[in-house]
């Protein structure tokens, strides 16, 4: 990659562990079940209304913040409280050691809340794999959320950091942040063990085959030109040049 020891920040769910499976589809259903009732909607026009803010934005807080004045930091915590989380939740045991043997700095970089971060990096035991997490939390500016993909929101954190994009490589599973990450001159690598659901690895160490289909976020086959590289395991990243 023309750099030695690069800086990686890795995106978390369907990245790092599979969210399709473990999160996903209890967070959407909390999502809806917030709008439903703050917004006073009917359950189908809530479940329409965050598909929408999702689809427009990257995620359906914004779109709540801006139009309803809901407030983020508790909007957060209602929907991501997803109890029997730890039970549910698998990696790789091959990508986890592959994390520890990876030269450079890492770092979480995720549109997850803080508390929900930590608590999955804890029970996968990934957590000391990584010299800090960056959550939803920490993309603000003047006062407002800013999650993925907002490319202000990378320069911004990179600028916070003292990084350049250069010496920056995104691991991901969403291709509209790498896309906004590579139009600011990172590099983007296109984690493709968990799309459309699919998952074949460890269930907290013991072994286990699934097949999960995501309600939302299913990418298309195909490789778009600001993709740097296309991956299926954390082991891969150490080839790349």
């Amino acid at each position: 990659m023309r750099v030695r020891r690069p800086t990686w920040l890795f995106d978390l769910d369907n990245t790092l562990h599979d969210a399709s499976h473990a999160a996903f589809g209890p967070t959407n259903r909390a999502m809806t079940e917030y709008i439903a009732e703050h917004l006073g909607l009917a359950y189908d026009a809530a479940w329409s209304l965050r598909q929408h803010y999702w689809k427009h934005y990257g995620a359906t807080l914004l779109g709540l913040v801006r139009h309803h004045g809901v407030r983020a930091a508790h909007f957060l915590e209602q929907t991501h409280r997803l109890p029997g989380l730890e039970q549910r939740l698998r990696t790789s045991a091959h990508d986890r050691a592959a994390l520890k043997r990876l030269p450079g700095r890492k770092l979480i970089l995720t549109n997850a809340p803080r508390a929900y971060a930590l608590r999955v990096l804890d029970t996968l035991r990934l957590t000391d794999c990584f010299d800090g997490v960056l959550s939803i939390e920490d993309m603000t500016m003047f006062g407002q959320p800013r999650p993925k993909p907002d490319a202000r929101m990378f320069r911004h954190v990179l600028a916070r950091l003292k990084l350049r994009p250069v010496d920056c490589v995104l691991v991901e599973d969403t291709l509209e942040h790498q896309k906004a990450a590579h139009a600011i001159g990172m590099r983007a690598v296109w984690m493709q063990r968990y799309l459309n659901g699919r998952f074949r690895g460890t269930l907290r160490d013991g072994i286990n085959d699934g097949r999960r289909t995501p309600e939302v976020g299913v990418h298309p086959c195909h490789s778009p030109g600001y993709v740097y590289a296309r991956i299926k395991s954390l082991q891969t990243l150490r080839a790349l040049r």
